[in-house]
């Protein structure tokens, strides 16, 4: 994680970041266009696309994981409290506070400080609101996958003032506080590490090799394309100016990078019996709130694991609407569709192949989907750093940051790829999740080759015409 967000991660977002600010806030697949042709602009949109789909699976499986709790307590419907159910009511709060933060912000224009004095602190209480409510919402996995996959469809169509900036301002509160909150427990808790610092090379199954599985199950602590697309088209758009760029884009990589770390922690610190059945959000949430339970001690550890699972979903609403959003711009580009009727259409062809992976696939299978975003989203880092690379090639500038990296990202995620192909087609029965994932794969495959194909006969034509003489 550290060498990786040094070296990689955090020179893709500044790269993404630079280039779109120097090409008028463009995004990467009309930079891409620019540079590599109509072609390969279009190869990118459709890899784009496709690495968004997995994104948003293996995003919603997790929370629906995360909400649902423990089967015990579904079962038993009358528990004093249910860890699941008070994260999903804390989170279903949060987001109707955000919309009554965009509308007051849109009709009403208070000062900044006087909406922040009101609505973060009220950010905060729904976590213990939560708690108090916490046998409400006992809905099963699927049924929250679903409902989680309407929220995107929603979230995606309407007004960014009236959900995605006024949630990202809040959720931005919550997420630095849960950063302090593990800084503290990481470094003052005195916990012990209860994992074994190695395993084995190969720990058996389609992705238990080291080798390249370990790189791409990072997925976004070390290198993410998906901040690549973000860096593109809409934090360029925001820029002031281009001194802002390596704090705003190399800074935050960096910021996300000891986010990770503090989420391996977590991890370590919990015993290994403690990690059997749980969901992602779940594991991170109780090892949270375990931190936060040193400053308001151990009486409050209800609350504290609410927090810290809200802090969890808090951060993959804000995923999931911006790659709704970014899938529907994209289909809408591919097919000339504008207007509202053509933003509708292009929500609903994004989100149909989620519907069918949540609707089919048995609960809990995010790591069915994890290997296969964590790969296809730093392929997809891979291909914005070639782009950039061929970029400053023909701006005659040094390549050598960008293009080492990208060689090695690339070879890494296409390994990975291509051993997901084989691994699926050798275990599907049939028309299954598994057969989807090795379409997908090989899809992605083919359009990075393509694109690599591309770069390379674009970098050596520019080669041979700076040798003809003026």
């Amino acid at each position: 994680i550290g060498l990786g967000v040094v070296l990689i991660g955090a020179v893709h977002d500044f790269s993404s970041l630079a280039a779109s600010v120097r090409h008028g806030a463009r995004s990467i697949a009309e930079i891409t266009r620019e540079h590599l042709g109509n072609r390969a602009g279009m190869a990118m949109m459709g890899f784009i696309w496709i690495a968004l789909i997995y994104v948003i699976v293996a995003f919603v499986d997790i929370t629906a994981g995360t909400f649902v709790g423990g089967a015990e307590e579904l079962r038993a419907g009358s528990v004093a409290f249910n860890p699941g159910g008070a994260v999903a009511a804390a989170s279903v709060m949060y987001l109707f506070l955000s919309i009554a933060l965009g509308l007051v912000q849109k009709y009403l224009n208070p000062p900044l400080w006087l909406v922040t004095l009101i609505f973060v602190p009220a950010t905060f209480a729904l976590s213990y609101l939560g708690t108090k409510v916490s046998t409400v919402l006992l809905l099963n996995h699927k049924t929250w996958g679903l409902l989680i996959l309407g929220y995107c469809c929603i979230a995606s169509i309407v007004p960014v003032w009236a959900l995605l900036q006024p949630r990202g301002y809040l959720g931005g509160f919550v997420l630095y506080t849960a950063l302090a909150v593990g800084i503290i427990g990481v470094f003052f808790g005195g916990y012990e590490i209860q994992q074994p610092a190695f395993k084995s090379w190969n720990v058996g199954g389609m992705t238990g090799s080291l080798f390249p599985f370990l790189f791409v199950t990072i997925a976004c602590g070390a290198c993410s394309g998906f901040h690549g697309l973000v860096c593109s088209g809409t934090t360029s758009k925001q820029v002031e100016k281009e001194s802002h760029i390596k704090p705003v884009g190399y800074g935050a990589m960096l910021a996300e990078g000891f986010v990770a770390l503090i989420a391996l922690v977590t991890v370590m610190i919990v015993a290994q019996d403690g990690l059997k059945g749980l969901a992602p959000g779940t594991i991170y949430g109780n090892g949270i709130g375990k931190f936060l339970t040193l400053i308001i001690g151990a009486d409050n550890l209800n609350f504290a694991i609410t927090f810290g699972a809200m802090a969890f979903s808090t951060f993959i609403f804000d995923t999931l609407d911006v790659c709704t959003r970014l899938g529907r711009y994209i289909v809408q580009e591919l097919f000339k569709w504008p207007g509202r009727g053509g933003a509708i259409a292009g929500t609903l062809l994004t989100i149909a192949v989620p519907v069918f992976f949540i609707s089919f696939a048995r609960a809990g299978m995010w790591n069915e989907f994890w290997i296969l975003f964590g790969a296809s989203n730093q392929l997809l880092a891979a291909l914005t750093l070639l782009s950039i690379t061929v970029w400053l090639y023909q701006a005659r500038q040094r390549i050598g940051f960008t293009l080492y990296p990208m060689l090695f990202v690339l070879t890494i995620t296409l390994w990975a790829l291509v051993k997901l192909v084989i691994g699926n087609v050798q275990a599907t029965r049939g028309f299954d999740i598994k057969l989807v994932n090795a379409v997908a794969s090989a899809a992605l495959v083919i359009l990075a080759v393509y694109l690599a194909i591309s770069a390379l006969v674009k970098l050596r034509g520019e080669r041979k015409s700076s040798l003809v003489p003026a």
